[in-house]
């Protein structure tokens, strides 16, 4: 086996698969206010509107907070800042099982929203600094699974806990954000005595892997770093440049039609009068086509070394699958369309591996925090036009036609605006 495949390798098993756990438990205290609503709403008093605001107001502060967050991760290390992160994050989601009304649901969602800034711009910038980047849409894809590992997961298991209501007193919405918020913060001490930050500190590389890593790395910052972008300019520089602009327009769009999927779908299905249960087991359907897809799909990107096209596609998919769910009066056809949103909305990771292309250094971090922080800021104003229109018309098309609409806005600036890049180094140096 030669020298690259056995390095890539042993970086993969060792950093991807926790990694990959620990954004699955992120994503799962992020969304699963969705499957809490189901009952949540009612004992709260709480509308469509109040809902989708609080919902949305989570990304508000984590727009606020990312790129700072960002800021102290590039000065103290991945490891230390993801640490802190997940820490804080776990502690304030099982803090939402104590929720009384629509400002206590307003402000811990802020709170969580604020804790959490940060964690996935920093994993994607830690990521760069350990693969190279011909393999980043298989890497990227295979720890993003997460996602829709968290659906196919999470929603049977919240759907259960929903039916433990009046367990040690506790309705079973509280049960669910307790018991979902503990394994974050264990995971958060764990990522202190595991995750190295560079590999120049990864003594588990033999020294063959660890010159070879350190030397094709340094060869790919040498290509970007001789183009316009990043090589030379600072922090400010890195937030105002058009192409970090463009791609944040771009995702942007991609959050709009994920959030307002992830945050509405257990209400798409409500509607047709099924248990809260059996709305879990059904939302495995649409996450296990949104994890097969991401994966076969990052890799077909790898292939064939092309990016655009195959984010175009996946972004189509989510727009055909909203609006096809938007007008479906059956239940068989709305999860059909809301399988091929999961295929979407999950191959659309692919995203992640452009801005490398792009964005060298330090100032790299905060870059992809401000695409990240522009972007998720769609995942305050997804849910909230959805609940508003919902509440106004009293259905969801309204909603899901806008969303889409913005979905169609990012493929056109991701075609038209977003320039080809290939780096050309493919083999190690040493070789």
């Amino acid at each position: 086996m030669d020298v690259e495949t056995r390095t890539v390798r042993r970086i993969f098993l060792r950093i991807v698969p926790f990694i990959m756990v620990c954004y699955f438990i992120a994503y799962l205290d992020r969304v699963n206010v969705s499957f809490a609503s189901l009952t949540m709403n009612k004992d709260l008093g709480m509308s469509s509107t109040a809902y989708g605001f609080g919902a949305g107001v989570f990304f508000f502060s984590y727009f606020l907070f990312e790129v700072p967050s960002n800021l102290f991760l590039a000065r103290v290390g991945a490891r230390r800042w993801i640490a802190r992160i997940m820490v804080s994050w776990g502690i304030v989601a099982g803090g939402m099982a104590f929720v009384r009304g629509e400002t206590s649901f307003y402000v811990m969602r802020f709170l969580l929203g604020a804790a959490e800034a940060g964690f996935f711009p920093g994993i994607i910038f830690y990521l760069t600094l350990w693969f190279p980047e011909r393999y980043r849409g298989r890497i990227i894809s295979a720890f993003m699974v997460a996602i829709p590992l968290s659906g196919m997961i999470g929603a049977p298991l919240s759907g259960y806990l929903l039916g433990l209501d009046g367990l040690a007193g506790l309705k079973g919405w509280q049960l669910l954000f307790l018991s979902q918020a503990a394994p974050a913060v264990i995971l958060g001490i764990c990522v202190l005595f595991y995750l190295p930050d560079i590999p120049a500190d990864a003594k588990w590389l033999l020294e063959d892997e660890k010159q070879w890593i350190i030397a094709r790395l340094q060869g790919e910052q040498e290509q970007i770093a001789a183009r316009r972008h990043f090589g030379h300019f600072g922090i400010l520089r890195s937030l105002s440049d058009p192409i970090v602009l463009k791609l944040a327009v771009v995702y942007f769009a991609l959050a709009a039609m994920n959030y307002g999927f992830i945050f509405y779908a257990p209400q798409f299905l409500a509607v047709f009068g099924i248990s809260n249960q059996m709305i879990g087991n059904l939302l495995i359907i649409p996450s296990a086509v949104g994890a097969v897809g991401m994966v076969l799909w990052g890799r077909h990107s790898d292939a064939t070394r092309e990016r655009r096209y195959h984010l175009a596609i996946a972004a189509a998919c989510s727009i055909v699958g909203l609006v096809g769910a938007a007008f479906s009066d059956n239940i068989y056809l709305t999860m059909a369309f809301l399988s091929l949103v999961g295929f979407g909305v999950s191959a659309a990771v692919v995203f992640w591996t452009i801005p490398g292309d792009f964005l060298l250094g330090a100032p790299a971090a905060i870059g992809i925090a401000a695409i990240s922080s522009i972007g998720q800021f769609a995942g305050f104003v997804s849910p909230y036009i959805i609940g508003y229109l919902k509440d106004a018309t009293g259905a969801f098309s309204g909603g899901l036609i806008a969303v889409s609409g913005i979905g169609l806005i990012g493929i056109l600036v991701l075609l038209v605006l977003i320039p080809v890049v290939r780096l050309s180094l493919t083999k190690a140096p040493a070789e």
